[in-house]
């Protein structure tokens, strides 16, 4: 299908565990990413990286760590991403940690109305009144939600940035959700489909989700985060996820969620590239990615 793209990279782990993820977009590039999907077809703008933000260990301040680093990486993912969209292309962003998806719904969301299909290993609905750790790309969801630190949650044009019926929580490992996110996520009344459901009929399953983003909100964006994926298979991630897809599952579903024409964009997190020293994991990616977005079987 005939696309333009811009490629955004996001180099940050500010909020995340520990440092690592803020090398992936050097890493996609080495790893052909640009090549290839200009091979495929697409015209692809790279529109280069944002600073460094590398994860610094610190205390956690009201329940959550390195909150001010986080809001200024999202603030200014929210204007490139709206730059992006403004011309017309659909941003492709290069994470970085999982916070750098409240950028992407900030700045998609000064265009008009956007929902969210979150294929991720884990559902991101901890707070920081109930984490352990702080560790603010374990809230994601939260924060879409309108929920947590409100410096973070308020980035937006509008709180929640994300009604509950604009948002797809798929591939999930259940188990890793406590009762507290069990909670939330039925209090929400959030669409999910965990990744056991997934692996019966993974085109199946996006297809459906995708109907329903569809019918809630006139854009969609995926974000991709690579612990989606069973780490003994495919380990990619920082954060090991054992019950997570197999690379063939997330393409079949990436392929239909991609395909669609209210797509607005796609972010990819939580790459450590060194868990990949060889780069072979990552150009396998980059092939699944590359099929999804020029709808070809890759």
């Amino acid at each position: 299908m005939a696309r333009d793209l811009a490629l955004l990279g996001v180099p940050t782990s500010a909020g995340s565990h520990h440092a690592g993820q803020e090398k992936a977009p050097a890493a996609f590039r080495a790893a052909g990413l640009v090549e290839a999907l200009a091979a495929a077809g697409l015209s692809v703008e790279d529109t280069g990286d944002l600073a460094v933000r590398r994860h610094r260990p610190s205390p956690p301040v009201d329940g959550v760590r390195a909150l001010d680093r986080v809001v200024e990486v999202v603030g200014e993912v929210a204007d490139r991403v709206a730059a992006i969209a403004a011309t017309g292309r659909l941003p492709l962003v290069l994470g970085g940690d999982c916070t750098v998806t409240l950028g992407v719904v900030a700045g998609l969301a000064r265009q008009g109305d956007v929902g969210l299909a979150y294929v991720d290993g884990d559902a991101d609905l901890s707070t920081p009144a109930t984490s352990t750790s702080g560790v603010l790309d374990t809230m994601g969801v939260t924060h879409l939600l309108g929920d947590g630190a409100p410096a973070l949650a308020g980035v937006g044009p509008r709180r929640p940035l994300l009604a509950a019926d604009h948002l797809e929580l798929f591939g999930f490992d259940p188990a890793e959700l406590d009762t507290g996110q069990w909670t939330r996520l039925v209090g929400h009344r959030l669409s999910a489909t965990p990744a056991p459901v997934v692996r019966t009929d993974p085109a199946g399953h996006a297809a459906a989700a995708l109907r329903r983003l569809e019918a809630a909100a006139g854009a969609v964006l995926v974000h991709l985060d690579v612990d989606v994926l069973g780490t003994d298979d495919f380990p990619l991630a920082n954060f090991p996820h054992p019950a997570g897809l197999t690379l063939a599952e997330l393409a079949d579903a990436l392929a239909v969620l991609c395909g669609s024409d209210a797509l607005a964009g796609v972010v990819v997190t939580e790459v450590a590239p060194d868990h990949d020293p060889d780069g072979v994991l990552l150009r396998r990616l980059v092939e699944v990615l590359t099929a999804a977005l020029a709808g070809t079987t890759g």
